[in-house]
């Protein structure tokens, strides 16, 4: 990251970017933008120390040239140089992936762009700290500041979703989502204990314990007893009515709601009323839509979870981390602060991320903001109008449309599945993901693709644009279809070679689409590079 600069102060980067016909990057930090690539050499070599000035202190650098020190000594000692002196290689990488992300349509829903802001605490010099343990109770000294840096992180979280301290807490250690899931898993169940969650290939996620009949697909799977519930085929949305009957058979120790393709909200109150009858704990996984959650702009699973967990590079807008709230009050007999704090440490993790967790107790205080909410009604909004233009041009979308920030595109009617698809949009810098729909049978080659609207939002991206997405999309299906014809094997490895081979007759068709895709984009800035 250079962090020497960009038209943008640090207000308008926190805010939806929207200054539309503004080019990324600006030309005031001498960048040159090219057809094909965006020429980050040209930026002026800055010294370490005065990188290092502005990554730690926050200040603006000086124009003074300042020698770089010499660390250590005996021997042993090294030039502590900057990225570009010390592994040209390594920062040449990272500049083609800003290149990219710059001129790509970023429509996977998973993921976002964080701040500025964020980035300089994760770039910190809070990754040198180990501090094992909670703020009060650490295995190492010298964590006085690390103490009040994560006591600010669970203050701001519990603020950003407007919890009453004395009936939640939280623990903003884990390393992601994958590892807060299982280690709730860890603080209230046994071994071979069971639970229930929405099958992968429905929309759930892995970590809800997703499993094959010949393989046992996740952890989740191999050290407890998993069985899904699922969608009703015929309206996309979750059988309610089904989840509570195999429930009362299986007796699951545990209910997650929560998924990582499902475009609807969930019904909480019945999920409640479904665990209280069999006897489970009701955990929410809202890794995908907790920015929305922040914002109130979709239900609260607060009000009838008795934890919740969550990533927080998402919908969040913040590093790549996790949380996980637990009620306060025993739930079952079990004191939910104490189980989950200790399978946290020293359960499944040593000393936390500290760097991270400087980075999301940035995104949080960001979350209480009246632009991060404006934010999140965009994000809706933009989605909603991708959804319609979608079925306008005769799409098939899984549940008919969304509540939330993604649209799940079922695209077997049409004869082609998503693999194919997302290599098509992808020669076309539009990056989206393939994606399993309701009946599938390969993950590998899927039927359908997963559209998310939270990055480009971003970006500056309104419904208007979103309506683009949706034509630019249509077009890289139809191209897709007629290649799709042209290849001699049925295997997805044979369309591959195929399309990337030189004699591919369709590329000039792709090339197009790429140039009209990247002429829209670069209309609009990243925050944070």
């Amino acid at each position: 990251m250079h962090a020497c600069g960009g038209s943008a102060t640090m207000n308008s980067i926190q805010r939806p970017l929207g200054a539309k016909g503004s080019v990324f990057p600006s030309k005031k930090i001498g960048v040159s933008v090219s057809r094909n690539h965006v020429n980050w050499s040209l930026v002026k070599p800055w010294r370490s120390s005065q990188l290092e000035g502005s990554l730690v202190t926050g200040k603006p650098s000086t124009s003074v040239s300042v020698p770089i020190p010499e660390i250590g000594g005996a021997g042993s000692s090294f030039v502590d140089y900057g990225l570009s002196e010390a592994d040209p290689e390594v920062r040449s990488i990272i500049d083609k992936e800003k290149n990219r992300q710059f001129r790509s349509l970023e429509l996977i829903a998973s993921e976002n762009f964080t701040s500025r802001a964020v980035m300089e605490a994760v770039g910190s010099c809070l990754t040198n700290k180990y501090s094992e343990g909670l703020p009060g109770k650490r295995y190492y000294g010298g964590n006085e500041y690390i103490d009040d840096l994560e006591i600010l992180c669970q203050e701001r979280a519990l603020s950003a979703f407007s919890l009453d301290g004395k009936e939640w807490g939280v623990n903003v250690q884990p390393l992601s989502g994958s590892p807060a899931n299982f280690e709730v898993y860890t603080a209230i169940l046994k071994p071979h204990d069971r639970i229930m969650g929405l099958d992968l290939p429905h929309g759930g996620h892995l970590s809800h314990g997703f499993m094959t009949p010949k393989r046992r697909v996740s952890g989740t799977s191999i050290y407890f007893e998993s069985m899904p519930y699922r969608l009703d085929e015929s309206t996309g949305l979750v059988d309610y009515d089904m989840l509570e009957k195999t429930a009362t058979l299986f007796r699951p120790k545990l209910i997650i709601t929560g998924a990582s393709a499902y475009p609807r909200d969930f019904d909480y109150p019945r999920m409640r009323k479904i665990a209280d009858a069999v006897g489970a704990f009701l955990m929410m996984d809202m890794a995908h839509i907790s920015g929305l959650v922040s914002a109130s702009v979709v239900a609260n699973p607060f009000e009838y979870c008795d934890i919740v967990t969550t990533t927080t590079h998402k919908s969040l807008r913040g590093p790549r981390g996790g949380m996980i709230f637990f009620k306060k009050e025993p739930v079952m007999g079990v004191d939910l602060e104490s189980a989950i704090n200790n399978a946290v440490f020293p359960g499944l993790q040593g000393g936390p991320h500290n760097h991270t967790i400087g980075g999301l107790a940035v995104c949080l205080k960001h979350a209480k903001s009246p632009e991060f909410k404006a934010y999140q009604n965009q994000v809706v909004s933009n989605c909603r109008a991708l959804a319609s233009r979608l079925m306008e041009l005769g799409y098939k979308l899984v549940s008919g449309g969304s509540d939330n920030h993604l649209v799940l595109v079922d695209l077997r009617p049409l004869g082609i599945d998503g693999a194919r698809v997302e290599k098509i949009l992808d020669m076309a810098s539009i990056t989206l993901n393939k994606n399993s729909v309701p009946g599938d049978k390969s993950a590998l080659v899927p039927g359908g693709i997963r559209i998310g609207s939270p990055a480009m939002t971003t970006r500056g991206f309104g419904e208007k644009e979103f309506i683009s997405v949706a034509d630019f999309i249509h077009e890289g299906v139809q191209t897709t279809l007629e290649a799709k014809k042209s290849v001699s094997g049925p295997k997805l490895q044979d369309f591959m070679k195929f399309v990337t081979s030189p004699s591919f007759p369709l590329i000039n068709r792709v090339s197009d689409l790429q140039r009209r895709v990247e002429a829209l984009t670069t209309q609009f800035p990243i925050p944070g590079l």
